[in-house]
């Protein structure tokens, strides 16, 4: 999620002062200052996502050598990525008669080759939700799939909306220059020519 910041969290899921909580409780490695040092500071809304691992080579030590995606934009990035996602995250099944799957994969028919080093994520009842719903396994891949829809576009809303206002404020230009083009043109459409060719 390194495309992420705080400041994008307001008035989606958490109030400003409640983001500014959140993010002061990270230290972002910042500088250089006066003396050319890098510091380290409490964050702020401007701040995106701590990544999980400190470089690529970390994260490949702690996946047994694969270096895991960034998440940011997955649902953007494959087509149809809202059903790719969920099918992949709910997918995963024993693997069919013939099918071999080597040591430290998981068969998914729903992943490309059908082997894939990501074990079952989604186990019904792993996580409470504070309404009560079900927390079943296909219910915690829906939610999974609107959170990083949102994280691909944060601002898509915005943006439709603004859309929406243009075509609205366009279509009211438009409809004035008909109006005004009739009312100009009006004159010279009805006006009647007579032609004396005799003289």
């Amino acid at each position: 999620m390194s495309l992420i910041s705080y400041r994008d969290l307001v008035g989606v899921a958490y109030t400003e002062e409640e983001t500014k909580a959140m993010a002061a409780e990270i230290e972002v490695v910042d500088g250089p200052n006066d003396e050319g040092e890098m510091f380290t500071r409490p964050g702020k809304l401007s701040d995106r996502f701590p990544q999980p691992y400190s470089n690529e080579q970390a994260a490949r030590f702690a996946n047994g050598g694969a270096y895991p995606p960034d998440l940011s934009l997955i649902t953007k990035a494959r087509h149809n990525g809202q059903n790719y996602v969920f099918s992949l995250l709910t997918g995963y099944r024993d693997p069919p008669a013939g099918v071999s799957i080597r040591e430290g994969l998981h068969y998914n028919p729903y992943f490309p080759g059908g082997a894939i080093a990501m074990p079952q994520m989604l186990i019904d009842g792993a996580v409470e939700y504070e309404d009560g719903t079900p927390a079943t396994e296909a219910q915690m891949g829906k939610d999974v799939v609107s959170f990083l829809s949102w994280a691909a576009e944060p601002e898509m809303e915005e943006r439709k909306l603004m859309g929406f206002k243009w075509i609205f404020v366009l279509s009211l230009a438009l409809l004035q220059a008909g109006y005004y083009r009739r009312l100009k043109w009006s004159v010279l459409k009805s006006r009647r020519l007579v032609l004396d060719v005799v003289n």
